[in-house]
């Protein structure tokens, strides 16, 4: 077995990166609450985030230029040193790539605009080995592959490896039952679902087009977020002409938060909160520090229009509309609730933990249109939680009713 690392030497560099950003970060913040507290106002007067002056000002200004100097200084090193050190980097373990993914999943769009290395480039993997989207490349990453290709788009700071759990693999289960070949998404989930959207859509049009053999048929399951991917990239695919589309069979959506999620909402009743009084609005920057695709689950976006336009921490919702599912598609939902059979799962608002039960099969109360999943391609479980969906046997079944 190849030797594999729970740190590469470039990981450093990405991390010391984070250190200083979020110093400066902090900096600003407390200089911001001192401004604010000197200014005395009352209690619910306004709030102002412009920097403190005179000597104050100077000292705050004085530390973060210090730490600019520092974090230049050490990016310059590490930069000096990192070729030296990565001769042959080792195989990612299975802990990196968990950490990594959890990092992008709060803080992605961050790294990605920052140019850390920490940022995730979308892929596509098997084995947690990027492919190569080329005939060749394609014949030498994946042995005898089939006309029938199952796509799997993992949730909010995960990765394509915990699609195994608990030594069940839905992919891998299909593959041999109903003679798919999987593929695993692997994706910066901290990005707009709409950004993953038009890049997995261009992805999957050079996919089919390098396909070493030809193809019958294209399955995605998306889990969660990845079920909000997938949708993005249909409605930009359409838009844009793409081939894929023609050959697009099914889509499977477990747990996915196509009306928001109640977290999120409340995560962002917090911002809210911290923002009515001059005293505490600095803290509210520690509540957006929430990456794009966290605050894209309050309300199920999908579209550019969603966040483009507007302050995506704003109480109201910037949703403009719903998306139908793609025409020509058969389209299966599946939700679960921690409830037992028997009980009303609308009362349990959390659902499976993370997306209320409604949500995931596509209902609504609030007056937006509900998605039109027939009754026989919807389906509920009874006393199971939001990582249930990648491992019961009562999922994987009703997967098995439905693809094979």
């Amino acid at each position: 077995m190849p030797k594999k690392t729970h740190l590469r030497p470039a990981d450093v560099r990405g991390y010391s990166r984070l250190a200083i950003d979020a110093t400066l970060g902090l900096t600003r913040l407390v200089e911001t609450m001192h401004h604010n507290i000197a200014r005395t106002p009352g209690p619910l007067g306004k709030y102002t985030q412009e920097p403190t002056r005179g000597i104050t000002g100077l000292v705050y200004r004085s530390i973060q230029g210090t730490t600019r100097l520092v974090g230049n200084g050490i990016n310059l090193l590490l930069g000096q040193l990192l070729p030296l050190l990565e001769q042959e980097p080792a195989a990612s373990s299975a802990k990196r790539e968990a950490v990594l993914a959890a990092l992008n999943g709060v803080l992605g769009d961050h790294l990605a605009a920052s140019g850390n290395p920490l940022a995730i480039p979308m892929q596509l993997r098997r084995n947690g080995q990027p492919l190569e989207l080329t005939s060749a490349g394609l014949e030498a990453g994946i042995p005898a592959p089939t006309g029938k290709i199952l796509l799997l788009a993992h949730g909010l700071c995960m990765n394509d490896l915990q699609w195994r759990r608990n030594g069940h693999d839905h992919g891998a289960a299909l593959a041999a039952e109903g003679g798919y070949t999987p593929l695993y998404l692997h994706y910066n989930s901290g990005m707009h679902v709409s950004q993953n959207g038009h890049a997995f859509a261009g992805m999957l049009e050079t996919l089919l087009q390098a396909w070493p053999v030809p193809v019958e048929q294209l399955v995605i399951a998306g889990h969660s977020m990845g079920g909000l991917l997938a949708r993005s990239a249909c409605h930009y695919g359409q838009l844009a002409g793409h081939g894929w589309l023609k050959h697009l069979r099914q889509l499977v959506f477990l747990g996915t938060p196509h009306h928001g999620a109640p977290l999120e909402r409340g995560g962002n009743w917090v911002t809210v909160i911290l923002e009515v009084s001059p005293y505490t609005a600095a803290l509210a920057r520690l509540a957006k520090i929430r990456s794009a695709g966290i605050t894209d689950l309050r309300h199920g976006s999908i579209l550019d229009d969603d966040w483009r336009h507007g302050d995506r921490f704003a109480r109201t919702s910037l949703k403009k509309g719903t998306i139908a599912l793609p025409q020509g598609v058969q389209c299966f939902a599946m939700g679960v609730t921690l409830s037992r059979q028997g009980s009303d799962p609308q009362k349990s608002l959390l659902g499976d933990g993370l997306v209320p039960l409604q949500s995931a099969l596509g209902r609504q109360k609030d007056g937006t249109p509900d998605l039109d999943f027939p009754d026989s391609q919807q389906w509920a479980g009874y006393g199971m939680n939001h990582m249930d969906l990648l491992d019961d046997a009562r999922v994987y079944e009703q997967l098995r009713k439905w693809l094979c």
